[in-house]
């Protein structure tokens, strides 16, 4: 019975260590967020200006044309877990509460494509699970790094006053890519704190009837990350911050 108690004590003791060996980081971050939308109307080549005039033509055909919204910025915050116990990988999965807003001028007169004086700006509130591949030594420096993931998408609230039609039904669950760079650096014995600039762009476009929409968002992100793990750093012979790989 001993045998059986102590050999339990050992595989948990075991298991533990490998949790803790795969568990690398926990952190959290705040962000500034650029967005655009990129609007294709797709039947906008049927327009027939010989035989179409302002009182009769295809409403579809005119509006929206195609056409990329203004810039226009906002903010985002999240919380993420860090895995693997690899020099080379990590995986970093994170939840985030993220705004997207862009700005754009209504159409008053679609025949003639005329537009309001004003812009007025698009806003949208996503919830996000995101998932990345983080990439150490990529040959920058060793406190460099890079991302590469897919973020699933809840729309939270929106809210759309111009090309209402489609800016205010986008779909309530999506998904987009991201590709991002870093940096680490240490400011205490087990905190770090990192700055990152994301592309975060639609894989595919949202369709409603002939329009399609995709969005692009840039990120910078600042935060501080926590890894409970000893470092080689801590050894004393092994002066020298590496990079979070170490």
């Amino acid at each position: 019975m001993k045998k059986l108690i102590s050999f339990c004590l050992v595989i948990n003791l075991l298991t533990l260590k490998s949790q803790t060996r795969f568990f690398q980081g926990i952190g959290i971050f705040a962000s500034g967020t650029q967005s655009m939308h990129n609007y294709k109307n797709t039947t906008q080549d049927n327009k027939d200006f010989a035989n179409d005039n302002p009182s009769n033509f295809v409403f579809a055909n005119y509006y929206p044309q195609s056409h990329i919204s203004r810039e226009n910025f906002s903010w985002g915050a999240g919380l993420f877990l860090e895995f693997i116990d690899s020099d080379r990988i990590r995986w970093q999965t994170e939840a985030t509460y993220m705004k997207k807003s862009v700005l754009e001028k209504e159409v008053i007169d679609p025949f003639f494509g005329t537009r309001a004086g004003n812009f007025s700006a698009n806003k949208y509130t996503y919830i996000q699970w995101n998932n990345y591949l983080k990439f150490l030594n990529i040959g920058l420096g060793p406190r460099w790094y890079g991302m590469l993931g897919v973020r699933l998408e809840y729309l939270l609230n929106s809210s759309a006053s111009v090309f209402t039609s489609v800016a205010g039904s986008f779909p309530k669950f999506w998904f987009s890519g991201d590709a991002a760079l870093g940096y680490e650096f240490p400011i205490a014995r087990r905190l770090n704190m990192f700055v990152e600039y994301h592309w975060n762009p639609d894989i595919i476009r949202h369709k409603h009837n002939n329009i399609k929409v995709r969005n692009r968002t840039f990120e910078l992100r600042v935060g501080i990350v926590y890894r409970p793990r000893k470092k080689r750093i801590d050894d004393c012979n092994a002066p020298r911050y590496k990079g979070p790989a170490y």
